[in-house]
Order: structure tokens, then C-alpha cells, then sequence
């Protein structure tokens, strides 16, 4: 009778056990959909779905395992995504990884079987997760935080493989991660230089910033610069109306999110190559307004007011670029200020001084997109303090390097008054 009383009792225990873990596996699932069906999530929801996946992993089956992994991964990547938290993005990321590393051991091995990959969906959003804590910490460059490559690797594999799994999510919302990570890819190749590599990852994302400002990159790079404002244009417009989407849906604000004042410089200096230095003016305003701290865009605007006729407005503009750009500076050593001032020197006619400026751009780090125009500046410094022989040669030398923001006309004509005075 004691045995029997006493295995009444272990299997009533076991009983209420499993009936207490079976009510906190309703609860923990219960709290994820809350959270993930919301078009508008609150933090306290993602809170509790966290906490409940969470105290779900000490009773978790193998099996089990690695979709609450997922869940409570998920959940961390929605709350950081609304609060903007590097850590909850890193915290998101573990967790897929977790996620990864587990789903193997949701079924048994079989000899002579490669045991089961998880979804490539993980890996993409861990990367995501990754490049936007990333972007938090380094604003102006995620592409160059701490692992940056294994990250790209990730997100590569990944999107090959572009597998999901019906156990995590549904395939429209599989498809929107890989659509916010074939923007990441595209955004880190645009990063590098490489735009060939950006057009095959954007240019076919429809209702998409990144596509209209590749297909406007790429107007731009082959001189179709009326055709680049167009587009660029149309990507500013996009993302003004993504604004309004993303109060609506969380997941739009994940994805690589461009300086507004870069945007709109590149915006009006295709505008003042298009021949309208008016309205790349006014694009110029609203750039500087939007990013103060963005040297170029004063000097595109001093470029567009001197076409314009504004000269003094111009060197006031040229003064403000080289300001900027020392006062954003490391150590304050920029190559990039050191062209700014040269350009205002020369235009106060300070040739030898202006020369000593390109030359001091060329000693210190420079971007390889302006150092050609440092290049062409020095030599026309030279030539117009009076250095026809060796200098106007390197001068016209140096000019089919230059970039279209270069004075080229101005140099050819110094070129031609300094051949003619010899």
C-alpha cells in the first residue's frame, strides 16, 4: 500500500509538473504572437515575450529548443528596433545564433546523415541584428565596425541559401528579411565603392529607397546627370513616404538607413551638373539644414553659387566647408579641409598660398574621390602664380582625372592665356 501510495503521489507531482510547464510553453507563445502580430508592438509586450521565452529555456526540449531561441530573439530584435538599443540589437543576435547552433539537435542523428541546417532566415537576421547595433554605435559607417566581414559572409550565405521554416515565421515575412538584407548588401557595396555589385542587390527591390538611389548612382557614373537628379530625387521622395510606413511597421525601420544630408548633397550637385545651380541651391539648404556637419555639402553649394554669379556667397560657402571639415576632423588633420581652403585662397588670388594647402590635402589622408582635384588644383595654383613651363604641362596632364565638379573650363583657359603668353 506505502509503494502505491507513494507512485500515486511521484506521478501526480510529474502530473501538475508537466501541466505547469505546458501552461508556461501557452503563455511564452501566447506573448510572442501578441508581440509579432502587432503591427505596432509596445515595449511592454516585447518585455514579457522576452522574459517568458526566456524562463522557457531551462524546461525546453531539444526539440523545443531552438524556436525559443528564435522567439526570443525575434521579440529583443522588435524592441530594439523601437527603443533604438545597440545592446538589445547584439542581445537579438546571440539569440539567433542560438537558434542556428541548436536546430541540429531538434532531430534524432542518423549515421551516415548530414544532420539538419537550420533555416538560412537565422543567419540573416542575426546580421541584421549586428549591423544595426552597428549603426547605432557608428552612425556614419556600420560597414567598418568589429567583424564587419564575418558579418557580410553571414548575410551572404544566407541570402544564397534564402531558406525559412513555417515553424518561425510565415513566408511574407521570410521574404521581408531577405529584402531588408539584400538592402544591407547592397548599402555595404555601395560603402566600397562598388556599384556594379549595388545594382545586381537593389535595383530590382521595388518601392524601395536603396533601388531608386542606385539607379540614380549609376545615371550619375555614366554622366547622365539630368537623369541622376531625377532619380535621386525619387529616392528622396521614397523615403519620405517610408517616414509615414514605418509608424506603421516595425520591420520597415530595419534596414541601412542613409544621411539625410548626403543624400540631398548628391541630390543638388546632380542638379548643378544638369545646369540648374538654382535649384541645387536650394537642395544645398535644405542639406546643410539637415546635416551641418557634412562638409561637402558647403561646397557643393559654394560650386553651385559660383556658377550662379554669387561670388562672395561662394567664398563665404568654401570658408564653411573647410571649417566643417577641420572641425569633424580626427586631431583635427583633414586633407579633405585642407582642399577647402586651398580652393578659397585661390579665390582670393593667393595662388602660393593655395598651392601650399593642395599640397598639405595630398600629405594627410584624403578620400580617393578628391585627391585627383587636389592633384589638378596644386598644378593650377602653380600655373596661375605664374609657372607656365612644367606646371600648365602637369595641369592638362591631371584634368582626365578630375571629378565633374572640377573647374576644368577655367583650366583650360589658363592653360591657353599661359601657352599664349610664352
Amino acid at each position: 500500500m506505502r509503494f502505491w501510495v507513494l507512485g500515486l503521489l511521484a506521478l501526480t507531482t510529474l502530473r501538475a509538473a508537466d501541466e505547469e510547464r505546458l501552461a508556461l510553453v501557452h503563455k511564452a507563445k501566447s506573448a510572442y504572437d501578441l508581440a509579432v502580430l502587432s503591427p505596432q508592438p509596445q515595449l511592454s509586450e516585447t518585455s514579457a515575450c522576452i522574459q517568458l521565452q526566456a524562463s522557457l529555456l531551462p524546461v525546453a526540449t531539444h526539440e523545443e529548443l531552438p524556436v525559443i531561441h528564435y522567439r526570443r530573439g525575434y521579440c529583443l530584435l522588435i524592441s530594439a528596433a523601437l527603443s533604438r538599443n545597440a545592446a538589445g540589437f547584439h542581445d537579438a543576435a546571440a539569440a539567433f545564433d542560438q537558434a542556428m547552433t541548436t536546430w541540429p539537435g531538434r532531430v534524432k542523428a542518423v549515421k551516415g546523415k548530414a544532420p539538419e541546417q537550420g533555416p538560412s532566415v537565422l543567419m540573416v537576421l542575426s546580421a541584421i541584428a549586428r549591423l544595426e547595433a552597428a549603426s547605432l554605435q557608428a552612425p556614419h559607417d556600420p560597414a567598418a565596425a568589429p567583424n564587419s566581414v564575418g558579418v557580410q559572409e553571414d548575410m551572404s550565405v544566407g541570402l544564397a541559401r534564402s531558406t525559412c521554416s513555417a515553424e518561425l515565421m510565415t513566408a511574407t515575412a521570410c521574404q521581408d528579411v531577405f529584402l531588408s538584407g539584400r538592402e544591407w548588401m547592397g548599402w555595404m557595396a555601395l560603402d566600397r565603392g562598388d556599384l556594379k555589385t549595388a545594382i545586381g542587390e537593389l535595383l530590382d527591390l521595388q518601392d524601395s529607397f536603396w533601388s531608386h538611389w542606385v539607379w540614380g548612382k549609376q545615371a550619375f557614373a555614366e554622366g547622365r546627370y539630368s537623369e541622376a537628379a531625377v532619380r535621386y530625387a525619387g529616392a528622396v521622395e521614397q523615403w519620405r513616404k517610408n517616414q509615414a510606413r514605418w509608424r506603421a511597421n516595425w520591420m520597415m525601420r530595419l534596414g541601412p538607413q542613409p544621411r539625410l544630408g548626403v543624400v540631398l548633397s548628391d541630390l543638388g550637385g546632380a542638379q548643378l551638373l544638369a545646369g540648374q545651380p538654382q535649384q541645387a541651391i536650394a537642395t544645398l539648404d535644405s542639406a546643410v539644414s539637415a546635416d551641418p556637419q557634412y562638409a561637402r555639402g558647403y561646397y557643393l553649394r559654394a560650386r553651385s553659387k559660383e556658377l550662379a554669379g554669387q561670388s562672395a556667397a561662394a567664398t563665404a560657402d568654401y570658408n564653411l566647408a573647410a571649417r566643417t571639415a577641420y572641425a569633424t576632423a580626427d586631431l583635427l588633420v583633414s586633407g579633405e579641409a585642407h582642399l577647402y581652403r586651398g580652393i578659397l585662397l585661390y579665390r582670393r588670388g593667393e595662388f602660393q598660398r593655395a598651392e601650399d594647402e593642395f599640397a598639405s590635402a595630398l600629405n594627410t589622408e584624403i578620400a580617393p574621390s578628391m585627391r585627383a582635384d587636389a592633384v589638378a588644383w596644386r598644378h593650377m595654383a602653380a600655373t596661375a602664380s605664374g609657372a607656365c613651363g612644367a606646371s600648365k604641362q602637369l595641369l592638362a596632364n591631371s584634368l582626365p582625372a578630375v571629378s565633374p565638379y572640377f573647374p576644368k573650363p577655367e583650366a583650360e583657359a589658363l592653360i591657353a592665356s599661359c601657352t599664349a603668353a610664352m
